[in-house]
């Protein structure tokens, strides 16, 4: 008598799911894009939380190179810009690190009003609330 081959998984196979797995580029590639959201009056806003500091954060597409920066509204009257404000270079990183990430450093202008919290908190806060402006702005980003 002859022997028949037993297949060398014993899990059922699922009709129409192969046994391999698709490459991740391959998902990614898969999942559409979404439409950018429309701006609020020119600017597109995001909110960024860490422990107890928030960063309220509105962006643009700066007109010059002069106005492509980030600055912390302190007052209405009296802003800082980002390296004046936070001491630290570990903070001042972590901040511009969603801009140099996606090349948007020298395009955007970006207004941030900061509350609550230290300044490493306040870094982190404003690093989420800037990539959520930025996903907002341009969807491709968000991958």
């Amino acid at each position: 008598m002859a022997e028949t081959a037993k297949p060398a998984s014993t899990v059922p196979m699922i009709p129409g799911l192969s046994a391999t797995p698709a490459p991740a580029a391959a998902v990614i590639a898969e999942t559409p894009v979404r439409a950018p959201r429309p701006a609020k009056a020119g600017w597109w806003w995001g909110v960024g939380r860490r422990k107890t500091a928030v960063a309220r954060v509105r962006l643009r597409p700066a007109k010059n190179e002069a106005d492509a920066q980030v600055t912390i509204q302190i007052t209405n009257k009296k802003s800082k810009t980002v390296t004046e404000y936070f001491a630290e270079e570990r903070d001042r990183a972590d901040a511009m690190a969603p801009l140099k990430v996606t090349g948007t450093s020298g395009k955007i202008e970006v207004v941030v009003r900061v509350d609550g919290g230290g300044f490493m908190g306040q870094a982190g806060a404003l690093t989420l609330g800037i990539a959520r402006a930025l996903k907002d702005y341009d969807p491709a980003t968000e991958a």
